[in-house]
Protein backbone atom coordinates (compact mmCIF):
# COMPACT_ATOMS: atom_id res chain seq x y z
CA UNK A 1 0.00 0.00 0.00
CA UNK A 2 1.32 3.47 -0.73
CA UNK A 3 2.84 5.61 1.89
CA UNK A 4 1.88 9.05 0.86
CA UNK A 5 2.85 12.47 2.90
CA UNK A 6 0.71 13.82 6.05
CA UNK A 7 -0.94 17.21 4.85
CA UNK A 8 1.68 18.85 7.37
CA UNK A 9 4.36 17.21 5.55
CA UNK A 10 2.93 18.27 1.73
CA UNK A 11 2.28 21.46 3.69
CA UNK A 12 5.76 22.16 4.65
CA UNK A 13 7.28 20.69 1.61
CA UNK A 14 5.39 23.36 -0.93
CA UNK A 15 6.28 26.38 1.48
CA UNK A 16 10.35 24.97 1.10
CA UNK A 17 9.63 24.69 -3.09
CA UNK A 18 7.97 28.32 -3.38
CA UNK A 19 9.53 30.45 -1.37
CA UNK A 20 8.60 34.10 -0.51
CA UNK A 21 10.58 37.21 0.17
CA UNK A 22 9.38 38.13 3.06
CA UNK A 23 8.11 35.30 6.19
CA UNK A 24 6.70 36.30 9.79
CA UNK A 25 5.83 33.57 12.30
CA UNK A 26 3.21 33.68 14.89
CA UNK A 27 3.28 30.21 16.76
CA UNK A 28 2.34 28.05 14.11
CA UNK A 29 1.02 30.21 11.58
CA UNK A 30 2.71 31.99 8.59
CA UNK A 31 2.41 34.96 6.79
CA UNK A 32 4.30 35.06 3.88
CA UNK A 33 4.99 37.95 1.14
CA UNK A 34 6.36 38.17 -2.17
CA UNK A 35 5.33 41.32 -3.85
CA UNK A 36 1.73 40.27 -4.82
CA UNK A 37 3.37 37.27 -7.16
CA UNK A 38 1.12 34.03 -6.33
CA UNK A 39 -1.78 34.08 -3.63
CA UNK A 40 0.81 31.07 -1.70
CA UNK A 41 3.45 33.33 -1.46
CA UNK A 42 1.34 35.89 -0.34
CA UNK A 43 -1.03 34.82 2.32
CA UNK A 44 -1.01 33.67 5.86
CA UNK A 45 -2.10 30.54 7.08
CA UNK A 46 -2.35 27.67 10.07
CA UNK A 47 -0.33 24.44 10.41
CA UNK A 48 -1.42 23.26 13.04
CA UNK A 49 -5.71 23.08 13.88
CA UNK A 50 -4.87 23.32 17.56
CA UNK A 51 -3.28 26.79 17.45
CA UNK A 52 -6.11 28.54 17.08
CA UNK A 53 -5.94 30.63 20.43
CA UNK A 54 -6.56 34.84 19.88
CA UNK A 55 -7.61 33.77 16.15
CA UNK A 56 -9.29 37.26 16.21
CA UNK A 57 -6.18 39.14 17.54
CA UNK A 58 -3.77 37.58 14.99
CA UNK A 59 -5.87 36.97 11.61
CA UNK A 60 -6.09 41.52 12.17
CA UNK A 61 -2.57 41.64 12.75
CA UNK A 62 -1.70 39.36 10.45
CA UNK A 63 -4.25 41.24 7.64
CA UNK A 64 -2.63 45.19 9.37
CA UNK A 65 0.69 43.53 7.78
CA UNK A 66 -0.29 42.44 4.43
CA UNK A 67 -1.96 46.17 4.09
CA UNK A 68 1.28 47.73 5.28
CA UNK A 69 3.02 45.26 2.71
CA UNK A 70 0.83 46.49 -0.26
CA UNK A 71 -1.17 43.42 -0.83
CA UNK A 72 -4.55 41.78 -0.11
CA UNK A 73 -5.03 40.19 3.06
CA UNK A 74 -5.98 36.27 2.31
CA UNK A 75 -6.42 34.10 4.54
CA UNK A 76 -5.14 30.42 3.08
CA UNK A 77 -7.74 27.67 4.40
CA UNK A 78 -6.03 24.39 4.77
CA UNK A 79 -7.60 21.48 6.67
CA UNK A 80 -4.84 22.50 9.20
CA UNK A 81 -7.32 25.72 10.58
CA UNK A 82 -8.62 25.30 13.33
CA UNK A 83 -12.64 25.65 14.41
CA UNK A 84 -11.77 28.81 16.30
CA UNK A 85 -10.20 30.20 13.36
CA UNK A 86 -12.71 29.18 10.97
CA UNK A 87 -15.69 30.71 13.31
CA UNK A 88 -13.83 34.02 13.27
CA UNK A 89 -13.64 33.74 9.52
CA UNK A 90 -17.08 33.59 8.86
CA UNK A 91 -18.37 35.95 11.73
CA UNK A 92 -16.71 38.84 10.02
CA UNK A 93 -17.75 37.61 6.63
CA UNK A 94 -14.07 36.65 5.09
CA UNK A 95 -15.28 35.07 1.82
CA UNK A 96 -14.50 32.03 0.22
CA UNK A 97 -12.20 31.94 -3.74
CA UNK A 98 -10.05 29.56 -5.53
CA UNK A 99 -10.35 26.26 -4.59
CA UNK A 100 -7.38 24.24 -5.21
CA UNK A 101 -6.96 20.40 -5.26
CA UNK A 102 -3.64 18.90 -3.38
CA UNK A 103 -2.87 15.87 -5.31
CA UNK A 104 -0.19 13.28 -4.11
CA UNK A 105 1.22 9.93 -5.47
CA UNK A 106 3.59 7.30 -4.18
CA UNK A 107 7.31 7.43 -6.34
CA UNK A 108 8.41 3.72 -5.05
CA UNK A 109 9.26 1.37 -8.35
CA UNK A 110 8.04 4.05 -10.82
CA UNK A 111 9.51 4.90 -14.14
CA UNK A 112 9.32 8.27 -15.31
CA UNK A 113 11.76 8.03 -18.67
CA UNK A 114 11.96 11.08 -20.52
CA UNK A 115 10.06 10.78 -24.08
CA UNK A 116 10.51 13.83 -26.46
CA UNK A 117 12.42 16.70 -26.60
CA UNK A 118 13.21 17.59 -23.10
CA UNK A 119 15.58 19.75 -21.68
CA UNK A 120 16.52 20.69 -17.82
CA UNK A 121 17.83 23.54 -16.57
CA UNK A 122 18.87 25.59 -13.46
CA UNK A 123 15.58 27.38 -12.87
CA UNK A 124 17.49 30.92 -12.94
CA UNK A 125 18.86 29.79 -16.22
CA UNK A 126 16.44 32.34 -18.73
CA UNK A 127 15.95 29.51 -20.77
CA UNK A 128 13.53 28.04 -18.80
CA UNK A 129 12.32 31.06 -17.00
CA UNK A 130 11.32 33.00 -20.41
CA UNK A 131 10.24 29.68 -21.83
CA UNK A 132 7.67 29.38 -18.71
CA UNK A 133 6.67 33.27 -18.74
CA UNK A 134 6.32 32.86 -22.94
CA UNK A 135 3.62 29.94 -22.20
CA UNK A 136 1.36 31.52 -19.46
CA UNK A 137 1.75 35.15 -21.09
CA UNK A 138 3.02 36.88 -17.71
CA UNK A 139 3.74 40.24 -17.89
CA UNK A 140 7.12 41.66 -17.68
CA UNK A 141 6.59 42.77 -13.75
CA UNK A 142 5.80 38.92 -13.17
CA UNK A 143 8.66 38.06 -14.85
CA UNK A 144 10.58 40.11 -12.86
CA UNK A 145 9.11 38.97 -9.31
CA UNK A 146 9.39 35.38 -10.76
CA UNK A 147 13.06 36.21 -11.15
CA UNK A 148 13.56 36.93 -7.60
CA UNK A 149 11.42 34.07 -5.91
CA UNK A 150 13.29 31.66 -8.27
CA UNK A 151 16.55 32.67 -7.21
CA UNK A 152 15.76 32.09 -3.19
CA UNK A 153 14.59 28.07 -3.69
CA UNK A 154 16.86 26.84 -1.30
CA UNK A 155 15.92 22.88 -1.65
CA UNK A 156 17.13 21.41 -5.31
CA UNK A 157 15.46 22.19 -7.90
CA UNK A 158 14.94 21.79 -12.06
CA UNK A 159 13.06 24.08 -14.98
CA UNK A 160 11.82 21.38 -17.17
CA UNK A 161 11.48 22.09 -21.06
CA UNK A 162 9.64 20.04 -23.52
CA UNK A 163 10.47 21.72 -27.10
CA UNK A 164 8.42 21.23 -30.41
CA UNK A 165 9.73 19.76 -33.19
CA UNK A 166 10.21 23.17 -34.79
CA UNK A 167 12.21 23.82 -31.61
CA UNK A 168 10.17 26.29 -29.68
CA UNK A 169 8.70 25.32 -25.83
CA UNK A 170 5.62 23.77 -26.02
CA UNK A 171 5.43 22.83 -22.23
CA UNK A 172 7.22 23.49 -19.16
CA UNK A 173 7.32 22.70 -15.39
CA UNK A 174 9.74 23.23 -12.36
CA UNK A 175 10.30 20.53 -10.28
CA UNK A 176 11.64 20.42 -6.64
CA UNK A 177 13.25 18.17 -4.21
CA UNK A 178 11.65 19.04 -0.52
CA UNK A 179 13.11 16.72 1.85
CA UNK A 180 12.13 13.62 -0.45
CA UNK A 181 8.59 14.89 -2.03
CA UNK A 182 8.78 16.34 -5.48
CA UNK A 183 7.25 19.46 -5.55
CA UNK A 184 6.04 20.33 -8.99
CA UNK A 185 5.09 24.10 -10.20
CA UNK A 186 4.32 26.43 -12.66
CA UNK A 187 3.23 23.85 -14.95
CA UNK A 188 2.20 25.21 -18.24
CA UNK A 189 1.83 24.23 -22.10
CA UNK A 190 1.43 26.56 -24.84
CA UNK A 191 -2.11 27.16 -25.70
CA UNK A 192 -2.31 26.21 -29.18
CA UNK A 193 -0.50 22.62 -28.24
CA UNK A 194 -2.77 21.15 -25.69
CA UNK A 195 -3.87 17.36 -25.76
CA UNK A 196 -0.67 16.82 -27.80
CA UNK A 197 1.12 15.30 -25.15
CA UNK A 198 3.79 17.92 -24.32
CA UNK A 199 2.38 18.58 -20.88
CA UNK A 200 2.69 14.70 -19.62
CA UNK A 201 6.16 14.91 -21.55
CA UNK A 202 7.30 17.47 -19.07
CA UNK A 203 5.76 15.81 -16.03
CA UNK A 204 6.84 12.38 -16.82
CA UNK A 205 10.43 13.96 -17.12
CA UNK A 206 9.87 15.85 -13.52
CA UNK A 207 8.73 12.73 -11.65
CA UNK A 208 11.69 11.34 -12.98
CA UNK A 209 13.96 14.07 -12.25
CA UNK A 210 12.61 13.82 -8.63
CA UNK A 211 13.02 10.11 -8.40
CA UNK A 212 16.23 10.09 -9.63
CA UNK A 213 16.90 12.62 -6.80
CA UNK A 214 16.24 10.56 -3.77
CA UNK A 215 11.98 11.64 -3.94
CA UNK A 216 10.18 9.14 -2.33
CA UNK A 217 6.72 10.81 -2.74
CA UNK A 218 5.21 14.10 -4.97
CA UNK A 219 2.54 16.36 -4.37
CA UNK A 220 1.00 18.89 -6.78
CA UNK A 221 -1.63 21.38 -6.14
CA UNK A 222 -3.83 22.11 -9.08
CA UNK A 223 -7.39 24.77 -8.88
CA UNK A 224 -10.40 22.62 -9.14
CA UNK A 225 -12.02 24.10 -11.95
CA UNK A 226 -9.00 23.06 -14.41
CA UNK A 227 -10.28 19.53 -15.09
CA UNK A 228 -7.59 19.13 -18.06
CA UNK A 229 -4.44 19.51 -15.71
CA UNK A 230 -6.36 17.05 -13.05
CA UNK A 231 -7.33 14.69 -15.58
CA UNK A 232 -3.49 14.39 -16.77
CA UNK A 233 -2.02 14.35 -13.47
CA UNK A 234 -4.55 11.33 -12.10
CA UNK A 235 -3.35 9.25 -15.42
CA UNK A 236 0.29 9.30 -14.09
CA UNK A 237 -0.47 7.81 -10.86
CA UNK A 238 -1.81 11.59 -8.77
CA UNK A 239 -4.58 10.65 -6.31
CA UNK A 240 -6.33 13.91 -4.02
CA UNK A 241 -4.98 14.29 -0.59
CA UNK A 242 -7.17 17.11 0.22
CA UNK A 243 -8.45 21.25 -0.58
CA UNK A 244 -7.47 24.18 0.22
CA UNK A 245 -9.16 27.55 -0.73
CA UNK A 246 -8.54 31.41 0.17
CA UNK A 247 -10.22 34.00 1.74
CA UNK A 248 -10.39 37.40 1.75
CA UNK A 249 -12.29 40.05 3.95
CA UNK A 250 -15.82 41.70 2.87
Amino acid sequence: MATLPSILGIEAACLSAWPAVGTVHDGAWIWRFAHGYSKRSNSFQSLDPEDDDEAERRIAYLAALSTRHGIEPVFRVTPLAGQRVLDVLDRDGWSAFDESRVLAMDLDGFDFAPTGDVRFFNPTDPRWYRAQSVLSQAAAKEVESLKVLLGLIAPEARGIVCYAPDGTPAAAALAVNAGGIGVFLNVVTDRTRRRQGYGAAVMRAALGWTVENGASSAAIQVTSQNDPAIRLYESLGFVEQYRYHYRRPA
